[in-house]
């Protein structure tokens, strides 16, 4: 069986994060059920270089080994917390520094979360079109968590537990293509 990778990045800088925590479950599922090689990271790990870099290859040794996880990662599950109803500002300047070409036709699973439901559309408003800007293959079923659906840092709900499994579920077919081509 030939080892696939799947990194989660999630555009937060705090830790612990709601966003990271769900980040975090969502590739540990999917490793685990399809045998994945599996990598997280954060804005965190980014580092300082990030506010002012104009390339990736401007990012800091730090910088440069996550932007590397990122576009050669098989497989992605990009989180968000939502700020005013979009992403931060700092994540976003992540993904720009991403080469369209370096995403095109990569699978990526997006998720995000918010202080309330109002804003769960952010995954079809923003994040969406986002990642379909990078021609990359977003997941049918994305992820959106409220404050609601946590005990403290931990996923609680079992109806957000439901959609990640769909979610997840829906890896499969690329999963299957990725160990083809390899």
């Amino acid at each position: 069986m030939v080892e696939l990778k799947l990194v989660g990045f999630s555009g937060s800088y705090g830790r612990p994060s709601k966003t990271s925590a769900l980040v975090a479950y969502v590739a540990e599922l999917a490793c685990a059920r399809y045998g994945l090689e599996k990598a997280v990271y954060d804005l965190a790990d980014v580092g300082d270089s990030l506010g002012v870099a104009k390339t990736q290859f401007d990012l800091d040794p730090a910088g440069a080994e996550v932007m590397s996880a990122v576009v050669e990662a098989d497989l992605l599950v990009i989180g968000s917390p939502t700020y005013k109803g979009s992403y931060p500002g700092m994540f976003k300047h992540f993904i720009d520094l991403i080469d369209p070409q370096q995403l095109r036709g990569k699978p990526v699973l997006i998720t995000a979360t918010g202080g309330g439901e109002r804003h769960a559309l952010m995954v079809e408003h923003q994040l969406r079109p986002l990642f379909g800007f990078f021609m990359a293959h977003t997941i049918p079923t994305a992820i959106y968590a409220s404050n609601n659906d946590f005990s403290g840092h931990e996923i609680a709900s079992p109806a957000l537990q439901e959609r990640i499994g769909f979610a997840v579920d829906e890896l499969q077919a690329f999963v299957h293509m990725g160990r083809g081509r390899r």
